[in-house]
C-alpha cells in the first residue's frame, strides 16, 4: 500500500480531538480541572460525531451510536462499574477499608509504605485479572492511608493504578492477555514469560522510586491502628475467588454479599442499611456508566466514518523491517486504544492485522502478543479519560490529571517495551502459532 492510498478518513477522528481540546483548554484557562466535567466534552464530541458524514441520515447515525453504546463489552463494563461501586461502598460502610488500611499501616514500615501499596496492587491485579477490580478494592484504602499519613492522595492513587495495570498486563485471566494470545496464536505461558521479562524492570524501578520519593517525608504514623481480620475477609475472598478462576462479576457480587453479612453481624448496618449502601455505591458510579455509554457510541461512529481504518492504514503503509514492524504493532494498538479508551477492544481490533504483520516479518507470536498487551495497557493506564483513571479519580475525588504525574509504572512499562524493541529483546525461540477454537 502506498502512502497516498490510505484507507479511511482522518477527519473522522475530529470528535476525539474536540474532546481533548475542550477538556484541556478549559481546564488551563480556568486553572481548575474540575471546571469541565468529563461527561460534557464527551457529549459534545458525540454530537459532533453525529453531525458528521452528511451522506447518512441522523436516524441511521443514531442507530450506529446506539449500537456502539450497547456493544456487549461496553455493557459488561458498565455492569462491572455498578457492581464495583456497590462492593466498594458496602465494604467501606462495613469497616473493611478502615481495617485493611490499619492492617497495612501496622505491618508496612512507613518508609516503604507507598511501595508496599504498589506491590499489593500488583499482587491483587495479577490474581484477579482486572485493573478495575483492583482499583475499586484498593483506592478507598489508599485514600485512607493518605489521610492518616499526610502523603499526597494523588501519589498513593498513582501507586494503586500502577499496580493495577501490572496485573492487567500480565494476569493469566486478564481479558487483555486472553485477547492477545488468541489473536496471535500462542500459549498463555509463552506470552507471560516474554511479557514478564519486559515489564519486570519497570516494576522494580517503580517500587524503588516510590520508596525514594516518600523516604524524605519523615512520615510519622500517629495513634493506634486497630483492625479486625474478619472485616478484611471481603478483600481476601475476592483474591481467593479470582485465584480459583471465578468470573469477575461473581467475585464482586460475592464480595458485596459477604461484606453485607459481616456488616450486619458487627452492627455496622441492618438489612435495610445494607440495601441503602448498595444503592449509594451504584449511584456513585452513575456518571462513569453514562460516560462509558457515550464513549461507546462515539467510537462506533468514528469507526463507521473511517477513523479507525485510517489509523490502521497509516501505520501498515510505513512498515519496512522487523524492528519497524514491532514499532508498527506498538503504535497501531496504542493509537486505537487512545481512540477507543478500551485496551481489550484495541487488542481485538488490531490483533488480526498485527498477526499478519508479525508473520510477514518473522516476529514470534508470543512477542507480538506481548507488544499488543503491553502498549495497550501502557496507553490505557495513562489516558485521563480511560476507565481506570476515571474510576480512581472518582473514588479518590480528585482530578485524573493530578494522578497522571505519579503514574511511574505505566510510563516505565512503555519505556521498557520501547527499549526491548530497540535491543531485540527478549531473545526467544520461534514457536509455531496455534489456532484457538475456544478457550485461551
Amino acid at each position: 500500500m502506498k502512502n497516498n492510498e490510505l484507507k479511511g478518513r482522518a477527519s473522522a477522528l475530529l470528535p476525539l480531538l474536540v474532546f481533548i481540546v475542550l477538556y484541556v483548554v478549559i481546564a488551563l484557562i480556568s486553572k481548575d480541572f474540575y471546571a469541565m466535567p468529563v461527561s460534557v466534552p464527551f457529549l459534545i464530541a458525540g454530537i459532533i460525531a453525529l453531525l458528521m458524514n452528511r451522506k447518512e441520515t441522523i436516524s441511521n447515525k443514531l442507530d450506529i451510536f446506539c449500537k456502539g453504546a450497547g456493544e456487549p463489552n461496553i455493557i459488561l463494563m458498565c455492569v462491572i462499574f455498578i457492581l464495583a461501586g456497590a462492593f466498594a461502598q458496602v465494604a467501606k460502610d462495613m469497616g473493611a477499608v478502615e481495617s485493611t488500611v490499619n492492617l497495612g499501616l501496622s505491618i508496612l514500615p512507613s518508609n516503604i509504605l507507598i511501595s508496599g501499596v504498589f506491590i499489593i496492587g500488583c499482587f491483587i491485579s495479577i490474581s484477579i485479572g482486572t485493573s478495575m477490580g483492583t482499583i475499586v478494592a484498593l483506592a478507598p484504602m489508599a485514600v485512607g492511608i493518605a489521610d492518616k499519613t499526610g502523603i499526597s492522595v494523588a501519589l498513593v492513587i498513582g501507586a494503586v493504578v500502577g499496580g493495577a495495570m501490572f496485573g492487567d498486563n500480565l494476569s493469566m485471566i486478564s481479558d487483555t492477555t486472553i485477547a492477545a494470545t488468541r489473536t496471535q496464536g500462542c500459549d498463555l505461558k509463552d506470552k507471560f514469560k516474554t511479557n514478564f521479562f519486559i515489564v519486570l524492570p519497570a516494576a522494580i524501578a517503580t517500587a524503588i522510586i516510590f520508596a525514594i520519593i516518600t523516604s524524605g517525608n519523615n512520615t510519622i504514623l500517629r495513634g493506634e491502628y486497630n483492625y479486625s481480620l474478619v472485616k478484611v475477609l471481603p478483600y481476601v475472598s475476592v483474591l481467593i475467588a479470582a485465584l480459583a478462576g471465578v468470573n469477575v462479576l461473581s467475585v464482586l457480587v460475592g464480595g458485596t454479599v459477604l461484606s453485607g453479612i459481616i456488616g450486619m453481624i458487627y452492627g455496622a448496618f441492618d438489612f435495610v442499611g445494607f440495601l441503602q449502601s448498595i444503592a449509594k455505591g451504584i449511584n456513585g458510579m452513575s456518571e462513569l456508566v453514562i460516560i462509558s455509554l457515550i464513549i461507546g457510541g462515539t467510537v462506533e461512529l468514528i469507526k463507521f466514518n473511517g477513523g479507525i481504518d485510517f489509523l490502521l492504514s497509516f501505520i501498515t503503509s510505513r512498515v519496512k523491517t522487523r524492528r519497524g514492524a514491532e514499532y508498527g504493532i506498538a503504535l497501531l494498538v496504542s493509537l486505537v486504544d487512545i481512540c477507543t479508551a478500551n485496551n481489550t477492544i484495541a487488542i481485538v481490533m488490531t490483533g488480526p492485522l498485527a498477526k499478519n504483520i508479525s508473520e510477514k516479518y518473522g516476529i514470534e507470536p508470543q512477542k507480538s502478543a506481548s507488544l499488543l498487551d503491553t502498549f495497550s495497557c501502557f496507553c490505557q493506564g495513562i489516558i485521563p479519560y480511560g476507565a481506570q483513571l476515571l474510576a480512581a479519580s472518582s473514588l479518590a475525588k480528585i482530578s485524573p490529571f493530578l494522578i497522571m504525574k505519579y503514574l511511574y509504572y505505566p510510563y516505565l512499562m512503555g519505556v521498557c517495551a520501547i527499549i526491548a524493541i530497540a535491543l531485540g529483546l527478549p531473545k526467544i525461540k520461534a514457536v509455531g502459532r496455534k489456532e484457538f477454537s475456544k478457550g485461551a
